[in-house]
């Protein structure tokens, strides 16, 4: 559970990284929107 919880607060970290170097909303909403849809896609398998 450990290992999970690393993993994933390293890439909110990233995120978040990535999200100060953009400073623009629309493109972060629209890199939010297809990081959902592609999460989706992998984890649901279809």
């Amino acid at each position: 559970m450990k290992r999970i919880l690393g993993y994933t607060l390293f890439w909110f970290a990233m995120g978040m990284l990535v999200m100060l170097v953009l400073s623009n909303e629309w493109w972060g909403i629209l890199l939010i929107a297809a990081c959902l849809l592609l999460s989706y896609y992998i984890f649901s398998c279809k």
